[in-house]
Protein backbone atom coordinates (compact mmCIF):
# COMPACT_ATOMS: atom_id res chain seq x y z
CA UNK A 1 0.00 0.00 0.00
CA UNK A 2 1.29 3.39 -0.79
CA UNK A 3 2.07 5.93 1.71
CA UNK A 4 -1.14 8.21 1.63
CA UNK A 5 -1.00 11.70 2.00
CA UNK A 6 -2.98 13.33 4.26
CA UNK A 7 -3.82 16.35 7.01
CA UNK A 8 -3.34 16.15 10.33
CA UNK A 9 -6.91 16.07 11.92
CA UNK A 10 -5.42 16.67 14.96
CA UNK A 11 -4.18 20.07 13.72
CA UNK A 12 -6.47 21.20 10.75
CA UNK A 13 -10.16 20.69 10.55
CA UNK A 14 -10.85 18.64 7.17
CA UNK A 15 -12.35 20.66 4.25
CA UNK A 16 -15.72 21.94 4.40
CA UNK A 17 -18.88 19.83 3.60
CA UNK A 18 -19.98 22.91 1.39
CA UNK A 19 -16.69 22.51 -0.46
CA UNK A 20 -17.64 21.35 -4.38
CA UNK A 21 -15.26 18.84 -5.88
CA UNK A 22 -16.31 17.26 -9.03
CA UNK A 23 -19.36 19.16 -8.24
CA UNK A 24 -20.15 16.51 -5.50
CA UNK A 25 -20.26 18.38 -2.46
CA UNK A 26 -19.06 16.04 1.11
CA UNK A 27 -16.65 14.25 -0.95
CA UNK A 28 -13.16 16.64 -0.37
CA UNK A 29 -14.13 16.02 3.64
CA UNK A 30 -14.79 12.66 3.17
CA UNK A 31 -11.58 12.44 1.25
CA UNK A 32 -9.81 14.27 3.54
CA UNK A 33 -10.73 11.87 6.67
CA UNK A 34 -10.60 8.94 4.76
CA UNK A 35 -6.90 9.78 4.10
CA UNK A 36 -6.70 10.58 8.00
CA UNK A 37 -8.07 7.64 8.82
CA UNK A 38 -5.57 5.54 6.91
CA UNK A 39 -2.23 7.97 7.87
CA UNK A 40 -3.73 7.39 11.68
CA UNK A 41 -4.39 11.32 12.03
CA UNK A 42 -7.94 11.49 12.36
CA UNK A 43 -8.31 12.67 15.74
CA UNK A 44 -11.91 13.18 16.62
CA UNK A 45 -13.34 12.95 13.29
CA UNK A 46 -15.14 9.38 12.12
CA UNK A 47 -14.48 8.32 8.50
CA UNK A 48 -17.62 6.39 6.98
CA UNK A 49 -19.84 8.47 9.60
CA UNK A 50 -23.85 9.30 8.59
CA UNK A 51 -22.58 12.37 6.51
CA UNK A 52 -20.09 10.49 4.12
CA UNK A 53 -22.59 7.32 3.74
CA UNK A 54 -25.09 10.34 2.41
CA UNK A 55 -22.28 10.69 -0.47
CA UNK A 56 -22.17 6.86 -0.58
CA UNK A 57 -25.73 6.04 -0.37
CA UNK A 58 -26.49 8.45 -3.48
CA UNK A 59 -23.75 6.75 -5.68
CA UNK A 60 -24.45 3.56 -4.12
CA UNK A 61 -21.06 2.83 -2.94
CA UNK A 62 -19.84 1.27 0.38
CA UNK A 63 -16.96 3.10 2.29
CA UNK A 64 -14.68 0.32 2.96
CA UNK A 65 -14.30 0.41 -1.43
CA UNK A 66 -13.90 4.05 -1.59
CA UNK A 67 -10.95 3.80 1.24
CA UNK A 68 -9.64 1.21 -0.39
CA UNK A 69 -9.27 3.50 -3.65
CA UNK A 70 -8.23 6.43 -1.40
CA UNK A 71 -5.22 3.91 0.11
CA UNK A 72 -4.11 3.82 -3.58
CA UNK A 73 -2.63 7.95 -2.88
CA UNK A 74 -5.30 8.66 -5.75
CA UNK A 75 -4.87 12.63 -6.39
CA UNK A 76 -8.37 14.49 -5.59
CA UNK A 77 -8.94 14.20 -9.23
CA UNK A 78 -8.40 10.59 -9.54
CA UNK A 79 -11.11 10.44 -6.94
CA UNK A 80 -13.75 12.59 -8.66
CA UNK A 81 -13.16 9.89 -12.17
CA UNK A 82 -13.29 6.81 -9.63
CA UNK A 83 -16.52 8.25 -7.91
CA UNK A 84 -17.76 8.61 -11.59
CA UNK A 85 -16.98 5.25 -12.55
CA UNK A 86 -18.41 3.30 -9.54
CA UNK A 87 -21.77 3.18 -8.18
CA UNK A 88 -25.16 4.60 -9.80
CA UNK A 89 -24.59 6.53 -12.74
CA UNK A 90 -25.60 10.13 -12.19
CA UNK A 91 -25.88 12.73 -15.16
CA UNK A 92 -24.63 16.67 -14.09
CA UNK A 93 -28.17 17.55 -13.52
CA UNK A 94 -28.16 14.69 -10.39
CA UNK A 95 -24.89 15.87 -9.45
CA UNK A 96 -25.91 19.85 -9.35
CA UNK A 97 -29.38 18.68 -7.38
CA UNK A 98 -27.15 16.34 -4.81
CA UNK A 99 -25.05 19.44 -4.01
CA UNK A 100 -27.91 21.94 -3.55
CA UNK A 101 -30.42 19.60 -1.59
CA UNK A 102 -27.29 18.51 0.91
CA UNK A 103 -26.14 22.44 1.24
CA UNK A 104 -29.75 22.92 2.59
CA UNK A 105 -30.12 20.30 4.59
CA UNK A 106 -31.02 20.30 8.54
CA UNK A 107 -30.32 18.68 11.13
CA UNK A 108 -32.80 15.76 12.03
CA UNK A 109 -35.68 16.93 14.23
CA UNK A 110 -34.62 13.46 16.43
CA UNK A 111 -31.24 14.97 16.33
CA UNK A 112 -31.39 18.42 18.13
CA UNK A 113 -29.86 17.78 20.97
CA UNK A 114 -27.01 16.79 19.11
CA UNK A 115 -26.78 19.75 16.70
CA UNK A 116 -27.11 22.32 19.78
CA UNK A 117 -24.75 19.95 21.88
CA UNK A 118 -22.20 21.08 18.79
CA UNK A 119 -23.17 24.80 18.94
CA UNK A 120 -22.46 24.90 22.98
CA UNK A 121 -19.42 23.74 22.52
CA UNK A 122 -18.01 25.95 19.49
CA UNK A 123 -20.43 29.14 19.88
CA UNK A 124 -23.21 29.29 22.33
CA UNK A 125 -24.25 32.88 20.68
CA UNK A 126 -25.64 30.48 17.59
CA UNK A 127 -28.19 28.10 19.73
CA UNK A 128 -31.14 28.82 17.74
CA UNK A 129 -29.65 30.73 14.79
CA UNK A 130 -28.25 27.39 12.84
CA UNK A 131 -29.87 24.78 11.69
CA UNK A 132 -28.46 23.36 8.75
CA UNK A 133 -25.99 20.49 8.77
CA UNK A 134 -22.74 22.33 7.10
CA UNK A 135 -23.36 25.10 8.88
CA UNK A 136 -22.96 23.99 11.96
CA UNK A 137 -20.44 21.53 11.17
CA UNK A 138 -18.54 24.53 9.55
CA UNK A 139 -18.50 26.40 13.01
CA UNK A 140 -17.51 23.49 15.01
CA UNK A 141 -14.65 22.88 12.92
CA UNK A 142 -13.37 26.62 12.64
CA UNK A 143 -13.82 27.33 16.36
CA UNK A 144 -12.24 24.09 17.44
CA UNK A 145 -9.21 25.00 15.66
CA UNK A 146 -9.33 28.62 16.62
CA UNK A 147 -9.04 27.48 20.27
CA UNK A 148 -6.65 24.60 19.48
CA UNK A 149 -4.44 27.38 18.08
CA UNK A 150 -4.95 29.77 21.10
CA UNK A 151 -3.97 26.64 23.40
CA UNK A 152 -0.73 25.70 21.80
CA UNK A 153 -0.01 29.48 21.61
CA UNK A 154 -0.90 29.46 25.98
CA UNK A 155 1.20 26.47 26.91
CA UNK A 156 4.72 27.20 24.82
Amino acid sequence: MAKVRAKDLTKEPPRPPSHRLGGFTILARTIDKARAHLAGSIGDYHFDCPLDNVLFGFKGIKGEDFKAWVATDATDEEIVKWLHDHGSAKSEAEIKKFAEDTSKAEWPADKHDYRDEIIRGADPSFLGKLNGIFEVLELDDKVTFQKKKRQSVVSR
